[in-house]
């Protein structure tokens, strides 16, 4: 088994026994505490966190762990990127847009992952060179070819104070031109919902590698195409980033990014 499918598959493990931790305190309005005015976090995403970095220090003790709450390291070489609960003001909530999201990037480029959201019965993984799955059956982006005709998703960074970081120009201007815009409030959702093909692209600004990472990498797996804003080489660090099905893309940079 080559590595990046090794890892794909040690992730899907750990997000699906994960997923039982955190779906726990689903529907049970737990607690949460504020890392920032709307930013939230809850006793779940922390046992969580701490059951996944357990269970891939014991099945990939030689790969690197960086994860939301509790930080961790990058190594050399593959490094797993975890969220323990990827949209916890949902979890909070009782929306069921959330899930558990474990992705390996390697050299700066996503390379596997997979994504449980227990709340849908729904899972997705992929891995370079692998394709993509959904609920186990192969999957892959869509053929949209105009974004008159897509379904976008986005959604808005924690601190909405301004412009244009807080997204709301590019919201409106892609909300005019698509067939429709979504915002669900999990990254790691909406990005797995461009590889299995609902969606025909997702954008957003100001993301943390971990809210992409798994997701990213099963798109590309089915086939997408991921870039900055501006449509040149993608920074996950940076956060700010385009994936599409490739077809819409080039359409989609400008509406983004606003006029010249």
């Amino acid at each position: 088994m080559e590595l990046a499918q090794r890892l794909a598959t040690i992730a899907l493990r750990v997000a699906q026994e994960a997923s039982e931790i955190a779906a726990a305190g689903w529907r049970q309005r737990p607690q949460a505490t504020k890392k920032a005015p709307v930013d939230l976090v809850t006793e779940y995403d922390l046992s969580t966190e701490r059951f996944i970095r357990a269970r891939l220090g014991e099945l990939a003790p030689d790969v690197s762990v960086m994860a939301e709450e509790e930080g961790g390291s990058v190594g050399a070489g593959p490094t797993f990127y975890c969220d323990p609960i990827d949209g916890t003001t949902n979890f909070v909530h009782g929306h069921p847009f959330w899930a558990v999201s474990i992705g390996v990037i390697d050299a700066g480029v996503p390379i596997a992952g997979a994504v449980v959201a227990p709340a849908l019965h729904t899972t997705w993984m992929g891995w370079q060179g692998g394709g993509a799955r959904r609920n186990g059956a192969p999957c892959q982006v869509s053929l949209t070819e105009s974004v008159g005709e897509a379904l976008v998703a986005t959604g808005f960074p924690p601190d909405r104070s301004r412009e244009p970081d807080n997204n709301f120009a590019s919201f409106t201007r892609v909300k005019q031109a698509a067939r429709a815009v979504r915002r669900c409030g999990s990254a790691a959702i909406d990005c797995c919902l461009v590889a299995d093909g609902t969606y025909d692209a997702y954008w957003e600004r100001r993301l943390h590698v971990w809210d992409v990472a798994a997701g990213s990498a099963i798109a590309l797996a089915a086939g997408g195409r991921l870039t900055a804003l501006d449509g040149g080489r993608p920074s996950l660090e940076r956060g700010h980033i385009i994936l599409s099905n490739g077809r819409v893309h080039d359409q989609l940079i400008p509406l983004v990014c606003g006029p010249a």
